[in-house]
């Protein structure tokens, strides 16, 4: 690991403030940018730490009925406090990585970040999620841009995520056992409106919504109503050592038909 400077603001302002230096990287829980810095595949003059910052950490309902969870908030923490108010949420967070993972890594930093087999992208694009930052508010559909690229611009913090309940929600994944990444995973959440599909671990632009299943389930909110649909386009998937695109795309159809039988 290449030496860097060590920032510890207690205050969102002061990590702002912070950021706005040259080579400036803000660090979350810390799951993924420090194994990638110990590896020497990144070097970063300044670590600006968010873990400090109180201000956004926690779990709570506001006035439109959205569970609002604050950037800084833990995996394990939202896996406990969202049992009751948005289940499928919990249940997605209490399964990502190993215990340690889930006592550091945080909801901000996974959004941050972006991976393509994250599972918090599919949690919030399929829930319609709002993401907040220090600057303003994003909608899930204009958050995620690509593999590891976001909508936020340089020294933005994600703050908060607010979380719209819907009717029924189930998120299922086909997990890869070394890394606990989902090899592909499905969140489907059925709304009063209609129901929204995200897929991650599958596309090589990452995490995406699958809108065929979306209006198939919106007409028939049931796993006869995937059966029928063709097969996701395999060359837009994700081939490595674990699973060409054609075995992903089938993932696809299957985990999607295993939330909506779960969720119903």
């Amino acid at each position: 690991m290449y030496n860097f400077e060590l920032v510890k603001p207690a205050t969102l302002q002061d990590a702002v403030t912070a950021l706005k230096d040259e080579d400036a990287q803000a660090l979350g829980g810390g799951q993924t940018l420090l194994p990638t810095m110990k590896a020497r595949l990144a070097q970063m003059d300044k670590l600006v730490a968010l873990s400090g910052v109180e201000e956004i950490k926690g779990v709570c309902i506001d006035d439109d009925g959205r569970v609002c969870i604050g950037g800084g908030t833990t995996h394990a923490q939202v896996a406990r406090e969202c049992a009751e108010s948005y289940p499928a949420l919990a249940s997605l967070a209490g399964r990502i990585g190993d215990p340690a993972v889930r006592a550091r890594g945080t909801i901000g930093g996974s959004l941050a970040n972006n991976d393509p087999s994250a599972c918090y992208p599919a949690g919030v694009l399929a829930s319609n999620a709002t993401v907040v930052t220090n600057a303003r508010e994003i909608a899930a559909d204009d958050y995620f841009q690509g593999m590891f690229t976001t909508a936020l611009d340089e020294g933005e913090i994600v703050t908060e995520v607010k979380f719209p309940v819907p009717e029924v929600a189930c998120y299922e994944k086909f997990i890869q056992p070394a890394s606990r990444f989902p090899l592909v995973a499905a969140f489907v959440a059925k709304f009063s409106d209609g129901v929204r599909v995200a897929i991650t671990g599958a596309s090589s632009d990452g995490v995406f919504r699958w809108t065929e299943a979306e209006e198939a389930l919106s007409r028939n909110f049931s796993a006869d109503a995937i059966a029928g649909l063709a097969t996701p386009d395999a060359g837009s998937m994700i081939s490595d050592l674990h699973g060409d695109g054609a075995y992903r795309a089938h993932l696809v159809k299957v985990m999607t038909a295993r939330a909506v039988k779960h969720a119903a």
